[in-house]
């Protein structure tokens, strides 16, 4: 990555770090438990949480007992993971701005190295798996948590689903090539990388990311604040367009709800885990 890329990817984060802490920290604590019961995370292991946004998987972890040490490209990220490790008295939580495609930690330094939908982003997975390798110690594992194909995640058929309603004529996400969110979406893709990293025992599992809804407005501050990519698809859009997107999608939640309360979705998920 260039450092101009470098630049333009930090600030994009930076940007939402604040809206990403708010909605999409919070409903990544479920799917984290999952992932770090399936590695075998226990209390006193060194765990590497790469691009860890805010803290989704790394304050798990360190409920679990773990000296953990997150990384993120964006310093606004990297604060707000700092805050909540704070409010909550976490002290075996060390966080620092860094480019997963160069780790900046000696050979074998932790014992398992993670990242839940974040390395699937990195222009360059094979070049970021290689440097989670590298930093795990022998024996250690390396675990990833992606997304599955784009037909299987609830969240984006509704969200683009709502946009087309409003504008007949948008075409959505490209699919060729896809964005780089499911550029492991095939589970056996997913399996090749994790073996070009020179990884052994592989397993890629399937699991599932749960999100509860109360309103359009609630999934559309969810997805606009997830990735930097949401403001460029809605980028067109007027904001009566924008507004007539969110009422239907509060029609959409209430017909899946089919009652009271929140309406709950599914997104398929990979969670693949490699010896070092």
């Amino acid at each position: 990555m260039s450092t101009q890329q470098l630049e333009r990817t930090r600030a994009a984060w930076d940007g939402i770090a604040a809206g990403y802490d708010e909605f999409v920290t919070p409903t990544e604590v479920t799917l984290a438990n999952d992932a770090l019961g399936r590695v075998g995370l226990r209390a006193g292991m060194r765990f590497l949480d790469v691009a860890a946004g805010a803290g989704g998987l790394s304050l798990p972890a360190a409920r679990i007992g773990a000296r953990v040490t997150a990384t993120d490209i964006s310093p606004k990220m990297i604060e707000r993971l700092l805050a909540r490790a704070a409010g909550e008295r976490l002290e075996e939580v060390d966080a620092q701005v860094m480019d997963g495609h160069q780790l900046e930690f000696e050979d074998d330094t932790f014992d398992v190295s993670a990242s839940q939908f974040g390395v699937m982003l990195f222009p360059d997975l094979p070049r970021a798996l290689g440097e989670m390798a590298r930093v795990t110690r022998p024996g250690g594992r390396v675990l990833l948590v992606v997304y599955g194909p784009p037909t299987q995640i609830e969240f984006l058929g509704l969200f683009l689903g709502a946009i087309q309603a409003v504008v007949p004529g948008f075409t959505g996400l490209p699919d060729d090539p896809p964005p780089l969110e499911f550029q492991v979406a095939d589970p056996e893709r997913l399996r090749q990388r994790l073996a070009g990293a020179g990884l052994t025992d592989i397993r890629v599992e399937a699991g599932v990311e749960r999100l509860a809804f109360e309103s359009g407005r609630h999934l559309w501050d969810w997805v606009m604040n997830s990735n930097p990519i949401a403001g460029m698809v809605v980028a067109g859009l007027t904001e009566q367009q924008r507004a007539d997107v969110r009422l239907t999608l509060d029609r959409l939640l209430a017909d899946r709800a089919a009652g009271d309360g929140p309406a709950v979705i599914a997104n398929a998920v990979h969670i693949g885990i490699g010896t070092t």
